[in-house]
């Protein structure tokens, strides 16, 4: 039994053991040491990920149910860092609403863990103990205001669909284990391969299994509950939902449908196709609708997962793969690149509330430039990245996805390329708009920003590091495209 290959996962549960036993010690209402804890544990566990990557080996632990291989700690090494840099913009969010408890971060902590389980599994118990984990740990977070009647219905919104995309999920990778005789991604793959299973029976589990990953992602039509519980949630709350997971979404997408499922690529990527139409279609048109920034959000996002769905429709092409690694690697870094604008965005709906006052709406956004120059400008590289403008990040993310579908000269996949870039256009009608209401409305509100200097340098490195990613994005496409090339190879 490899120990090595889960040594971050074991040092991550054991910090949040320990920090759920010293919280009950903190008499400090700010929970300065319990911060402190979190965020020194939550370092060490993205630093042994990023060591990991950078040795570039894979191995098999746990009876092979478990593999450590380079994407998985890239993925880690991500989701790691979001959620740091979410609990530190919540914590003083948190603070003026009576929700800076240990709870906050020892359950942001197990989520975590069942992130990092997901992203290293190679199994179909494993891929569902992971899910399980994570989302129960979600559900909670996102009821912790149990005095707030909006927060309650997001939660038990949430909680009832969530259960019912784990079922289909389960269902699916139940009829796959029926199929193949084997609960092991590998030898999934490899009985597929075979051409021995049962076919109806595979592409009625990769129905089931789509499905159940759609909803995860909040892709049209699974996407009932994302508008309702960004909204309802607490701001906070709805960042440690809307960064890190996306990731763990994104890896169980490879693992089951790629590293498990190539065979049936031709089926599946038909399924990814009308979901990523529907899903941009009805997130850029909803989004044109919605006066709340964190609903308005929410669409977006819906839109945002369906250009990334876009990149792992190209990657077999009349039954060959010699485009997959671009594919596949242009999709991760739109994913990767896409959680750190949403960690900017949400951070400065907190970083502009107060206590009392949530600053959800647009039009609480309006004369910011004249309020605070800096945090307008920020927000400004923000929603020029969501649009996909030069020079930001989210730019190139778009291009290097675009680029994976026109280079397959395939006409219809072309057509969807040029259909994607059509909704683009309609979505950045809404993103301009927040701009616009910054710089060329009267402020309503004339009051100082008041934030601490870790969270405004915090804002700044966000806002930047989006702005620099854009200019010299090849480091990071080389880390994606290594990882995925190396997935593949195994």
């Amino acid at each position: 039994m490899n120990w090595q290959a889960v040594y971050p996962e074991i040092v991550l549960l054991i910090a949040a053991c320990v920090v759920a036993m010293v919280d009950l010690w903190v008499t400090d209402p700010r929970r300065t040491p319990t911060y402190l804890l979190t965020q020194l544990s939550l370092a060490i566990v993205a630093i042994m990920h990023l060591v990991y990557f950078e040795e570039g080996l894979t191995t098999y632990a746990m009876q092979r149910m478990v593999v450590s291989d380079p994407m998985g700690h890239l993925l880690g090494f991500f989701a790691s860092v979001a959620v740091m840099v979410s609990l530190a913009y919540a914590r003083p969010y948190a603070a003026e609403r009576e929700m800076l408890k240990g709870e906050l971060f020892t359950l942001s902590m197990f989520s975590l863990l069942g992130i990092l389980v997901m992203q290293s599994a190679n199994n179909f118990l494993m891929v569902y103990l992971g899910l399980e984990l994570m989302t129960l740990c979600l559900y909670a977070l996102t009821a912790m205001r149990r005095d707030h009647a909006d927060a309650t219905e997001a939660a038990m919104k949430y909680f009832v669909l969530g259960a019912l995309a784990s079922g289909f999920l389960l269902y699916g990778l139940s009829m796959m284990y029926g199929a193949t005789g084997s609960l092991e991604i590998s030898e999934v793959f490899k009985n597929i391969g075979a051409g021995t299973a049962n076919r109806p029976v595979l592409v009625f589990g990769v129905v089931f299994i789509v499905a159940g990953l759609a909803f995860k992602l909040g892709a049209v039509p699974f996407h009932m509950w994302v508008p309702d519980v960004y909204q309802g949630a607490p701001t906070a709350i709805t960042l440690l939902i809307g960064g890190a997971p996306k990731l763990a979404a994104f890896a169980i997408m490879i693992r089951l449908l790629v590293e498990g499922m190539l065979g049936l690529a031709m089926d599946w990527q038909q399924m990814l196709v009308l979901l990523s139409i529907g899903s941009m279609a009805l997130g850029n048109l909803a989004a044109i609708a919605q006066s709340n920034l964190k609903r308005m959000l929410a669409y977006s996002s819906i839109a945002q997962m369906g250009f990334v769905l876009l990149g792992l429709c190209s990657g077999v092409v009349n039954g060959n793969t010699i485009s997959a690694a671009n594919a596949y690697s242009s999709a991760m870094f739109y994913m990767v690149t896409y959680v750190l604008t949403t960690l900017g965005t949400f951070g400065m709906i907190m970083l502009l509330s107060r206590q009392g006052f949530e600053s959800e709406e647009i039009d609480d956004l309006k004369g910011l430039s004249r309020r605070s120059p800096w945090f307008a400008l920020m927000m400004t590289i923000l929603m020029f990245s969501l649009a996909g403008l030069p020079p930001t990040v989210g730019f190139y993310a778009k291009l290097s996805v675009l680029q994976a579908l026109v280079s397959t000269n395939i006409p219809g996949l072309i057509y969807l390329a040029v259909a994607a870039v059509l909704l683009s256009l309609i979505g950045a009608y809404y993103y301009l708009r927040v701009i616009k209401v910054m710089y060329f409305d009267e402020p309503t509100d004339t009051r100082a920003i008041v934030t601490g200097g870790d969270v405004r340098a915090l804002m700044s490195l966000n806002g930047l590091a989006v702005l620099v990613l854009g200019i010299l994005p090849g480091g990071l496409m080389t880390w994606c495209a290594d990882a995925i090339v190396k997935a593949l190879a195994t």
